[in-house]
């Protein structure tokens, strides 16, 4: 048996590097659970709602991360793994559909949903490497017993009333995320050794910026069917405008550098596990965030544009941008060891911002933030542009 597993391992060829087509089916699920998020967040957008929010966004991307560690380990193209995604799908579309209401009567389905995903693919896991590397099988027996735990507070929240059921959920998000920071330490087994698994940091680069633009594309359908919802207001054309210069813009920002780098440090390094954990399991996270964030403010503007002193809606149409520059500047600063300084500046620009809040009204915010991400593109550009040409 165990030798009949050993196929189900990811191949050291050039192929295991891309991302399969089990992958990116499975990643339409999360298209629409982050379009699930995003509706959630602007039809009420308090200050509750929004910490409510930012509990989910960790908890979205914390199981998909996980999973993208799995199928890095593993073969996605084989029948076994395959099947292991649908499970994961219909498990991520059950979570999805009870995301608005997971804090008041859908709690339960909740979180049923992700401990499903995440026990079942972990115990998934736990069997494949049985045999075949006992490396990567001891750390998975830690993890699997991680995640019983937080499963645990999951499902307990999920059966409380509201102000249990958060902190019930923060502390099992806590758990999954100190985690990997201790090597998945438990009693009697101790920590995982670093560097136990096998990692391809080419591939986990890919699939992080695979989710950036899944990320992106749930800005573009939630900016365009809030657009032709208000297109009968004077100020949705350039609204629109800068919602979708924002969305270009953050592509850029990501991919007309940082990708490539974080890629090639991810690969190259000497300690590609702990390198992939800093650069994609916790760097992206404020990257995604960010662009979420961001598609509710550009809601909030399209919907509100002349509203002024809403400080909940500043917090996306500004924020957003800020947390999303914040990621990209980590990841650029850790895979080549060049402080952005656009990004900076940028950051300081977008908080400076926050002081005319009270006398602005959204559209004029919104043109402030996209304003912001462009001087941010060009500083960027030139500077790398001068600094390539000095180099040659």
């Amino acid at each position: 048996m165990a030798d009949s597993k050993h196929h189900w391992l990811r191949k050291d060829d050039k192929d295991s590097t891309k991302a399969s087509f089990p992958e990116l089916f499975f990643d339409l699920v999360f298209v629409f659970a982050l379009i699930q998020l995003s509706m959630t967040l602007a039809a009420d957008f308090s200050f509750g709602i929004a910490a409510e929010a930012v509990l989910f966004i960790f908890a979205l991307w914390w199981v998909w991360i996980h999973t993208t560690w799995v199928t890095n380990l593993l073969d996605a193209a084989i029948e076994p793994v395959r099947i292991l995604l649908f499970v994961l799908m219909f498990f991520g579309v059950v979570l999805a559909i009870a995301l608005p209401k997971a804090f008041a009567d859908l709690g339960l389905v909740f979180a049923l949903a992700y401990s499903g995903m995440q026990l079942s693919r972990s115990l998934f896991a736990l069997y494949a490497f049985r045999g075949t590397d006992e490396n990567s099988y001891r750390s998975f027996q830690r993890i699997t017993l991680w995640l019983v735990i937080s499963c645990s507070f999951w499902i307990a929240g999920g059966l409380m009333e509201r102000e249990l059921r958060v902190l019930f959920w923060i502390t099992a998000l806590a758990i999954e995320y100190i985690a990997p920071m201790v090597r998945y330490w438990l009693p009697g087994l101790g920590s995982s050794p670093p560097e136990t698994l096998d990692v391809n940091g080419e591939h986990l680069a890919e699939r992080c910026a695979l989710f950036v633009i899944i990320a992106l594309g749930e800005t573009i359908i939630t900016t365009g069917k809030t657009a032709s919802s208000h297109f009968d207001s004077a100020m949705t054309p350039l609204v629109l405008f800068c919602a979708f210069l924002s969305t270009v813009l953050m592509w850029w920002i990501y991919f007309h550098d940082g990708q490539e780098r974080a890629a090639d440090k991810a690969e190259e390094d000497t300690e590609p596990q702990a390198t992939a954990d800093y650069l994609f399991t916790y760097g992206h996270l404020p990257i995604v965030a960010g662009i979420i964030l961001t598609a509710v403010g550009e809601d909030f503007s399209l919907s509100h544009p002349f509203e002024k002193g809403g400080y909940n809606h500043a917090i996306a149409i500004l924020g957003g941008p800020v947390l999303y520059l914040a990621g990209a500047l980590w990841m650029k600063t850790v895979s080549s060891r060049l402080m952005p300084w656009s990004h900076c500046a940028g950051i300081a620009i977008l908080l400076a911002g926050f002081l005319i809040v009270p006398f602005a009204a959204n559209f004029l915010i919104q043109t402030i933030a996209s304003l912001s991400l462009l001087m941010v593109a060009i500083w960027e550009y030139l500077a790398l542009k001068r600094y390539r040409r000095d180099a040659a």
